[in-house]
């Protein structure tokens, strides 16, 4: 049975790329039923965006303060400090967008792997969960995360990876959040990790303005479109869009504890 109070959490967007900033986006998301938003930062240019937004949209926006793979060079001390001066905000709740990217490689190896470990770091250190993008970088990601086993929480965002990438992450007590990847018609190997992933460790997400699910591909995607992805995920796991709704509400919390307030 559906519990009561919940709503659908929008775990990952980026508010910042949409063509209106969220302007009109953002109340078409509330009607739709999507009641929280977590806008993500990837690095020093939208940091600044990230927190004006959460404060003009509270208490509906949070956000998340890092610095994403292809900008790997950008993480300088200076940005740290600024992440760490804002990192207590009641509405940023996670060190994110983080991660490894092998397969653009904007940023060299060494770099983001040095970028990611100093992240991880810095979440431990401050008790944070962080949001994880990784990508043809899957043996690097996990050997990484098992150097922190124990400390480091949080979610690996985007999933489009195999069945070793899923079962390793989730051993070492990670969520997993779906995109609308899931919808196309190429995903079939990603529908078959689906399937497999547990209830109480899945979530779904937009990564707007990326995206966008089936029967809205060649659109922008927005915030409001995360019933499409969550009406096929709700299918591959056999439970209710209710259901689910519940189980994803429960998770996000879990994982982001700020959004409780």
């Amino acid at each position: 049975m559906e519990a009561q109070n919940t709503t659908w959490i929008d775990v990952h967007c980026h508010l910042d790329k949409l063509e209106d900033d969220g302007a009109v986006s953002i109340p078409r998301a509330f009607a739709a039923g999507v009641q929280k938003i977590i806008t993500i930062g990837t690095g020093p240019e939208d940091h600044p965006f990230i927190v004006e937004a959460v404060n003009k949209w509270s208490p509906n926006v949070f956000g998340t303060l890092g610095v994403h793979p292809h900008d790997a060079n950008q993480w300088t001390p200076e940005v740290k400090k600024y992440i760490e001066d804002h990192i207590h905000h009641p509405r940023i709740v996670a060190v994110g967008e983080i991660g490894l990217d092998y397969y653009y490689n904007h940023s060299d190896k060494e770099t983001q792997i040095r970028a990611f470990r100093e992240q991880l770091e810095l979440s431990i250190t401050h008790n944070m969960p962080v949001e994880i993008h990784t990508r043809d970088a899957e043996e690097d990601t996990v050997k990484i995360l098992n150097d922190y086993k124990g400390q480091a929480k949080g979610l690996i965002h985007c999933f489009t990876g195999t069945q070793y990438l899923a079962d390793e992450v989730l051993k070492l007590g990670f969520h997993i959040s779906i995109s609308g990847v899931v919808t196309f018609k190429s995903a079939e190997a990603l529908r078959e990790v689906v399937t497999s992933i547990p209830l109480d460790a899945i979530h779904v997400e937009t990564d707007a303005p990326f995206l966008a699910p089936v029967p809205c591909r060649g659109q922008q995607n927005k915030p409001e479109l995360i019933l499409h992805t969550a009406e096929k995920v709700a299918q591959l796991k056999g439970v209710s869009i209710g259901d689910l709704k519940a189980q994803v509400y429960k998770n996000a919390l879990k994982i982001f504890p700020k959004l409780k307030s």
